[in-house]
């Protein structure tokens, strides 16, 4: 009989500060050679499971458990983080608080110079690790220096080195361009299949994990398992949506258009779906009922940015003559692989930097001169790290700082404090610690404490980052109706779905440059100007290329459909 490598038994854990246990009644048994995706609501447990494995828990985060967990036969509740880690190496979802190197090279080799790996061998594999990952360029860069995607990709090169049996991702995609996060799948499947790893990845974008498949999917919610299935089992059920999760688009696409969810389509993803003419005709039929909704009328501009030049050195120019106008309830998406330019866009427009050619108008002003404070006074900045904007202990007092330095009275501010924070889904937490929240919870933290503040200018950098797919909508929704009110909105953004649901421009940077500045519709058809921006099509554009439709049409008519459903 097949002896699991993981195995939970009757287990919970309860954490020292918690009254309950977060994760509770877990039976679970993982293989050797496994695939498995956990999916679930933040703060379901999902990331309490992962520490558990590692050994974060109860060895830095003190609990108490209950049950059985072995990992490799071994006891976990009485081996510590240094002996689990020989056999489950983990990529964190929050990868600033996995660096330990000065350097790229430092971090990655790391491990090795615990081991004392002679050095010849510890360079040899640490170059090779790089190359693996694409950073053989940035050995010597600092790793806090990175972009996000690029500290994730240091952290999976600093677990590839061990040859650990178990690999356990901690939403590996979160802070991925979509490109990207196919490429980390994509070696992930490698290293998986090379190596007979077992892969544990925990994500919310289940589509794009599922993008290479999986064995199985956990579901989880209020700490308990309530699905452990294969993924075609799950997607002919009704399990996703009851638990708010989002389903795959060319499922929701396929019961938009009636078609009977049936073994026979091979659901698995996109790449195996398997459709009889009959049933691409009922997408084709759906299609053509949909009718086109007009654009609306142009607005005030509010925002001006023209030949815009910034470099960090005097050697390297980041930006290079950027040019764009914004209108008065704009939303709109800023897009293009990682290091393209967009959060150094982000720090300009709010006076962070200063830039070295160019002009950028306020309401016809130049704002050349205007401090920092000045600018915030109308353009809010959400930064995609929640943990270098939180600066108090509390929940309620990091949302109300803003509004405590303007002297607000102070029923106005818990008035406004308290329904930010129902918004953000956050409001049962507001008299917790932040160092008490997963990370994805900390990130509606920092998007409460400026939108508080409702300036009339608000860029985004990742907002939706780690979120569940209730949180997600919740807080677009939210940004919507501010939208709608005359606010407008900026969205540094990697999430392809936020884009065609929720923006209607999308400006695209490649290289420190701007290459279009288009609709999302038009961008997700154009499959060249898709892979400059680092990004990749989505399931409905390979739906609407089966069944022979115009793809810009299609994905327009779907998201219109959908948002209207979802409301």
């Amino acid at each position: 009989m097949k002896e699991p490598i993981i195995s939970f038994k009757d287990y919970s854990y309860q954490y020292r500060a918690q009254a309950a246990p977060t994760i509770m009644d877990i039976n679970l048994e993982i293989y050797k050679g496994e695939r498995v995706i956990i999916v679930g609501p933040s703060g379901c447990g999902k990331s309490t499971l992962a520490h558990c494995l590692n050994g974060l828990n109860p060895f830095s985060y003190p609990g108490e458990s209950k049950g059985s967990l072995t990992i490799c036969g071994m006891e976990a509740a009485t081996s510590g983080i240094f002996q689990l880690s020989r056999f489950v190496g983990t990529v964190l979802q929050d990868t600033d608080g996995q660096f330990i190197g000065m350097t790229v090279l430092e971090d990655i080799a790391f491990s090795m110079e615990n081991d004392c790996i002679p050095q010849e061998e510890l360079i040899t594999k640490t170059h090779a690790e790089a190359q693996r990952v694409g950073l053989l360029h940035k050995l010597q860069d600092a790793p806090h220096a990175l972009s996000g995607g690029q500290k994730q990709r240091v952290s999976m090169a600093g677990v590839m080195v061990n040859q650990v049996p178990v690999l356990l991702f901690d939403e590996p995609l979160a802070n991925l361009d979509p490109a990207a996060g196919r490429d980390a799948m994509e070696l992930i499947d490698k290293l998986q299949k090379d190596g007979d790893k077992t892969v544990i990845i925990i994500e919310h974008r289940l589509e794009d994990a599922m993008y290479f498949g999986a064995d199985r999917i956990i579901m989880m919610e209020n700490g308990k398992i309530i699905n452990d299935s294969t993924p075609e089992e799950l997607f002919l059920s009704d399990k996703l949506v009851k638990a708010g999760i989002r389903e795959p688009l060319y499922l929701t696409a396929l019961k938009y258009a009636k078609v009977p969810l049936t073994a026979d389509l091979k659901l698995e993803n996109w790449k195996s779906l398997t459709l009889s003419e009959a049933e691409k005709q009922k997408i084709r039929d759906w299609f053509f009922e949909q009718k086109e909704k007009e654009a609306p009328p142009l607005k005030n501009e509010v925002l001006k940015v023209e030949n815009l030049h910034f470099g960090y050195t005097p050697e390297v120019e980041n930006l290079s003559d950027i040019s764009f106008t914004v209108r008065e309830g704009d939303m709109i998406s800023i897009v293009g692989k990682n290091g393209a330019g967009k959060s150094t866009m982000a720090k300009l427009l709010c006076g962070f930097e200063k830039p070295g050619k160019g002009s950028m108008y306020l309401y016809g002003r130049d704002m050349a001169e205007d401090t920092i404070k000045e600018r915030a006074s109308s353009i809010g900045y959400v930064m995609q790290n929640p943990n270098q904007m939180i600066s108090k202990p509390m929940i309620f007092d990091e949302v109300a700082l803003s509004l405590v330095m303007q002297k607000l009275p102070e029923e106005e501010i818990k008035e406004r404090v308290h329904e930010t924070l129902k918004i953000c889904g956050l409001y049962e937490f507001r008299n917790w610690p932040v160092s008490a929240l997963s990370y994805g919870q900390k990130k509606r933290v920092t998007i409460a404490s400026i939108l508080v503040s409702r300036p009339k200018i608000i860029i985004l950098d990742e907002p939706t980052a780690g979120q569940d797919f209730r949180h997600y909508t919740e807080i677009m929704e939210f940004l919507k109706e501010l939208n709608e009110k005359g606010y407008t909105v900026l969205m540094i953004t990697h999430d392809m779905h936020l884009m065609l649901e929720y923006t209607t421009r999308s400006i695209v940077f490649s290289e420190g440059k701007k290459i279009a500045d288009t609709t999302p519709q038009k961008l997700f058809a154009d499959a060249a100007l898709l892979e400059q921006a680092s990004l990749k099509e989505t399931s409905l554009y390979h739906l609407a290329d089966m069944c022979g439709i115009d793809k810009e049409a299609y994905i327009r008519a779907f998201i219109e459909y959908d948002r209207e459903v979802r409301r």
